[in-house]
Order: structure tokens, then C-alpha cells, then sequence
């Protein structure tokens, strides 16, 4: 069984709140999407709201996944440059698989779809973002053909003493 991706689905109150969910869901299972367990969806609700108002301006695109029970089981934000000397590029942001179904390949799933998004986007020539280090998620994005081309130690406080890499991580189209 594999996910259903829609890339700029209508926002709907049960998108909205399936997006919360997933977002409350992975972060309090240790999930690196800017949070730090524990954390309830009212902590995570404006920082969603941040992305519906981009989507609702035209600056970033929402791609989602859908299991089988059509409940949200994945995501990622595509998200225009502002910089007019940077918009042959896309950030993508808050990439997330719900921890029941990582395991199963949806990870990689998702990253091909937003591959396949932004290769269908004018002008786009790559793929950048960001992960924590200590979780080996740059050896993840790794073998998605990201590479690593940037990294700030210490840059990302997860508590007193836990200070980890940001590690910029690129994907290029061409």
C-alpha cells in the first residue's frame, strides 16, 4: 500500500487539522520538524498558520500524502525565494511521515514527489533544506540524492547542552 501525494490540495478544516495532528504527532515522537517533545498542537498551531498565509500569497505550495483511510500521513512545503537573485531555487520545509507509517519507503516517496513538484515549477533548478544533525537524517536525505554543501555546528539548541549541526542539504534538478 503506498501513500496518494496531491500537490496544492484544497485547505480544508479536516486538511488543516490533519496537518496538526501530524505535526503534533511527529514532533512528540523525537521527529526533527522544529519542535522538541513534548509539545501539544496549540504550541504548533502558529507555525501552521505561517504556512497557510505563504500558500494563501502564492509563496509556498503544499504537498501531502494520504493513506489508504485518506488521513494525512505526510508532508512537505515548497517554498519560493523572495530573493530575486535566489528564485531559481526552492526551500523545502516541515517534511514530515507520521511515525505509524515510517518504515514502509513513504519518506522516499515523498521526497520523489516533491522532486516531481518542483521539477514541474518554472525557472526551478533545485531543492535545498535543512536538517538536525544527530539523528542521521543527512544520511537519509543522502541517499535521496541530496547532498550535503553547508553545516553550522552547534547552530540548533534542543535543550541546555544539546546543541546540534544545521546541516544544509541540496538537491539538484538538472
Amino acid at each position: 500500500m503506498s501513500l496518494t501525494f496531491t500537490l496544492d490540495p484544497a485547505v480544508t478544516p479536516d486538511l488543516r487539522d490533519g496537518i496538526l495532528g501530524l505535526w503534533t504527532d511527529v514532533s512528540n515522537a523525537g521527529g526533527s520538524v522544529g519542535f522538541v517533545p513534548p509539545v501539544t498542537a496549540e504550541v504548533i498551531r502558529p507555525d501552521l498558520v505561517k504556512h497557510l498565509v505563504a500558500m494563501a500569497e502564492g509563496r509556498t505550495r503544499l504537498l501531502v500524502g494520504h493513506d489508504a483511510d485518506g488521513r494525512v500521513a505526510a508532508t512537505a512545503f515548497l517554498t519560493h525565494n523572495t530573493h530575486r537573485l535566489m528564485a531559481h531555487w526552492l526551500w523545502l520545509y516541515t517534511v514530515m511521515v507520521h511515525p505509524r507509517h515510517q518504515g514502509r519507503g513513504y519518506g522516499r516517496d515523498l521526497l520523489a514527489a516533491a522532486e516531481g513538484a518542483a521539477r514541474g515549477l518554472d525557472g526551478i533548478e533545485a531543492i535545498r533544506l535543512t536538517c538536525r544533525g544527530g539523528l542521521g537524517l543527512e544520511r537519509f536525505y543522502g541517499s535521496c540524492g541530496y547532498k550535503e554543501v553547508g553545516r553550522v555546528p552547534g547552530a540548533i539548541r534542543v535543550a541546555p547542552g544539546d546543541d546540534r549541526d544545521d546541516i544544509i542539504m541540496l538537491l539538484p534538478l538538472g
